[in-house]
Formats: structure tokens, C-alpha cells, sequence
């Protein structure tokens, strides 16, 4: 059984700096012969790592129970315990999810262009690892296998740092893990993770280990990624806020407006996939507004509405110019009544933070320029929000949503985690 390598959560805190950096170089090591592995070496180890969690899961199950218990002693909203918590169900997901990054197609060594010059110089671009990943993820467990394996399947390592929260739950998956990793004949030191609540190993991977991590994904709440993006010292994939919207349109069918709403919102709460803010066109208002106010309010849904949305149902309370700003992972959701396409489009733009957002329509038109002007990594018509999801997206798993511009966009899968490199061959040429 491979050894962690990592200090443990009881060692002195000299002692972090040259843990942590050991880490990386043993990281750093570790993906020069990742991304030199097969593609079949690659699968085999993700089989199983499949396996593996799959034999350990009562072991795992344990030990979130811990976790579990521990974030409702210390008060934590059902939110972010339903995030947190895993039963045999889930825990079989997060197995299969791993087995079904094995089986996309290698995205290592792939021809992304070809040119001939006239000199008769060819130059191909072809996909290659990234290197090291650090990822920084807070309550949710699955996060542990869908990154590393996500990693692995690129030919990268990964340092994985779990929250205080999932702290227990993460050892063990990975664990399981860094065991399939030995029994397939890959480094163990491909996945490694952080065994320290210790804040200060966030800094340290911010820093970049000594050059040794290329990039750093941040999974988590609002406070979690402002400080990855402010402190990185390296490149990072990341969303700072997932403030969505669903827009219903004046051509929106009236019970597709209602079912993609709830599912949008109430699917799961705490998922940055869910809306958060509903935009409904005054032209469907009268009709529609109603309607869609009961049926959140039916389903347990806090509804915070303007003076429009408060008519229609004493149940609504006042929202405030904080609410359309406000990324609530919670049963609570704000509305507002919209001039049209182009009043929800400005709201979006004004109010939103560039990840998912919805619109339900039967105009083809209006659909087409929603889609085109809402500057989103995802924008969605007819169809929930929360479909925003690597898995969804047919990418296996996903280790994060990016909201930049930069490289990776949206559901970030393994062909987001490679990067290219050009190979020019010749026969003797020299540059006159």
C-alpha cells in the first residue's frame, strides 16, 4: 500500500514549509512519467482506482459519517451538508463517474493542426499534459476522485487540498486512490493530498511550490476562490460566483417554464449550477408570473421579488439591490420583472458573474440572440440550468467551471487540462 508521503494533520507547523514543498518535487517528479504513460496504462489505473473505492467504500462511508456529524455539531446549513454527505448510492457515482473518464478518448498526443511551409518544413500542434494541478476544493467529497482521475487521464499530477469540512472523507478516497494507482504500475505520487486543515498550505500551493504546480483550480464558496485569484501566483481555472438566471420569455410555454425553473433552482440548491435570480418578460407577466411564484413557493423555495412580484403573492418578501448580486446556495431565490429581451439581457450583464444562464422560449429568434449576447461560459435555452456539469457535458467528471477567458472556459474536462506544444520537422533546412 502506498504511503501518503504528506505530514500529518498533527505535525508542527515548522515543519509545513518543507513538507509542502517535498510535495511538490515529488509531484513535480511524478508527472514527467505521467505524461509519458499510455494510454492503456492510463485507463488501467482509472479501473482500478473504480475498484478500489468501490472495496473500500464502507471504510470511505465511515468516515463521512464523521464529517457529516461534525458539520451539523458545528451548525452548518443542510446546504452544505447535502454537499457533503455521501451514502452508497452516491459513493458508487463517484466510482463510476471515475470509470467513465477511462473510457474517453485520450486527449494526450492528439494533432490539433497541421502545416506544411513552403520550405518544406511540417508543423504539427499537439495536445500535451499541463504538469502539476493544484486543486483547493472545500465540502464536497466526489471532488477528490473526479479531479484526480480528470488529472490522471491527462497525464498530469495533481496536489489535492479538501476543506475542513470533507477532511475525512477526502483521506479515504484517496487513499483508495494512491492504492489503484501502485496496483496499475503508475506513481502513487500522481495524486497526493494535503493532510493538514492548516490554512497555510493554501498559501503555499498560491505560491506555486517553488514552480513546482503550473495551475490551480479553486472548487468552492465565494471567500475560498476571491483568495486563489487574488494571491495565485500562478495561472488558476476558476468561478468566483455562479449567479444564474433563468429568463422566461414572453414565448415561453407555461408549463416548460415551470418545470426547467424548478429543476433550475430547487435540484439541488447548493450546486453552483443552480439559478438564483428568475427574469420574467412583463409581455407573459399576467400569466406566467403567478404561476411560477406558487409553484417555487410550493417547493419550499423563499421567493424576494420587486413591487410586480410582490403583487401577485403576500408571501413574497422585499428584495433588495444586494439580491440580484447574491449567489444564495439556498432554497431562496429572487425575481424581478424585465422589459424584454433586451432589459433581461442588460440585468444579466449588469448583475451576473459569466456562468450559466437560461432562457425559455418558443421564438427561435429570441433564443438565437439571448445565446448570442449573454456573455456567459454557458448560456442554456429550454432546458435547466444545472445542466451546467462537466458529466452533462459527456466530459466524464469535471474539476471545475472556468468563467474566464483564457484557455479553458465552462465545464473544465481533460481536454481543458492539456495544454500543446509544436514539433517542426525537417530534412536539413536552414533559415537564410
Amino acid at each position: 500500500m502506498p504511503v501518503l508521503n504528506l505530514r500529518s494533520d498533527a505535525a508542527g507547523v515548522d515543519a509545513l514549509p518543507e513538507q509542502m514543498a517535498a510535495i511538490g518535487r515529488r509531484a513535480r517528479q511524478a508527472a514527467r512519467g505521467m505524461a509519458l504513460a499510455s494510454a492503456e496504462a492510463k485507463d488501467i489505473a482509472l479501473r482500478r482506482i473504480a475498484e478500489r473505492i468501490r472495496a473500500d467504500g464502507a471504510a470511505i462511508l465511515r468516515e463521512n459519517e464523521r464529517d457529516v456529524a461534525a458539520a451539523r455539531e458545528a451548525g452548518q446549513t443542510e446546504a452544505l451538508i447535502d454537499r457533503l454527505r455521501l451514502d452508497p448510492k452516491r459513493l458508487a457515482g463517484i466510482a463510476g463517474a471515475v470509470e467513465a473518464v477511462g473510457a474517453l478518448a485520450d486527449p494526450v498526443g492528439r494533432q490539433l493542426a497541421a502545416i506544411e511551409r513552403p520550405n518544406g518544413l511540417l508543423i504539427e500542434r499537439v495536445a500535451v499534459p499541463l504538469g502539476v494541478i493544484g486543486v483547493i476544493f472545500e465540502s464536497r467529497p466526489n471532488v477528490t476522485a473526479d479531479a484526480g482521475a480528470l488529472c490522471l487521464k491527462a497525464g498530469n499530477a495533481a496536489i489535492l487540498r479538501a476543506g475542513s469540512d470533507s477532511f475525512r472523507t477526502s483521506q479515504a478516497i484517496a487513499q483508495a486512490m494512491a492504492r489503484g494507482l501502485e496496483e496499475a504500475g503508475l506513481p502513487a505520487d500522481a495524486i497526493q493530498i494535503v493532510p493538514t486543515r492548516d490554512r497555510a498550505a493554501v498559501g503555499m500551493m498560491l505560491t506555486g511550490l517553488d514552480g513546482c504546480i503550473d495551475v490551480i483550480v479553486p472548487r468552492g464558496g465565494h471567500s475560498l476562490v476571491e483568495r486563489v485569484q487574488a494571491e495565485a501566483r500562478v495561472p488558476v481555472f476558476a468561478h468566483l460566483d455562479g449567479i444564474n438566471h433563468v429568463y422566461i420569455d414572453r414565448a415561453a410555454d407555461l408549463d416548460m417554464a415551470r418545470t426547467v425553473l424548478l429543476n433550475s433552482k430547487m435540484r439541488r440548491v447548493g450546486v453552483c449550477g443552480a439559478a438564483e435570480t428568475l427574469l420574467v418578460d412583463r409581455g407573459c407577466a399576467g400569466t406566467h408570473l403567478g404561476p411560477l411564484v406558487e409553484a417555487l413557493l410550493a417547493s419550499g423555495c423563499a421567493v424576494r421579488g420587486d413591487g410586480e412580484t410582490r403583487a401577485v403573492d403576500p408571501r413574497v418578501t422585499a428584495a433588495t439591490e444586494a439580491d440580484w448580486d447574491t449567489e444564495y446556495l439556498d432554497a431562496i431565490i429572487a425575481v424581478r420583472v424585465v422589459d424584454g429581451l433586451a432589459a433581461a439581457i442588460a440585468h444579466i450583464d449588469a448583475h451576473g458573474s459569466h456562468h450559466t444562464d437560461a432562457i425559455v422560449t418558443d421564438d427561435g429568434q429570441a433564443a438565437q440572440r439571448f445565446l448570442a449576447e449573454v456573455d456567459s461560459a454557458i448560456v442554456v435555452h429550454n432546458a435547466s440550468t444545472q445542466f451546467a456539469d462537466g458529466g452533462e457535458f459527456g466530459f466524464g467528471a469535471e474539476i471545475g467551471i472556468a468563467t474566464g477567458r483564457m484557455h479553458a472556459r465552462g465545464p473544465v474536462g481533460v481536454e481543458q487540462l492539456t495544454t500543446f506544444k509544436y514539433r517542426v520537422h525537417g530534412s536539413g533546412q536552414t533559415r537564410p
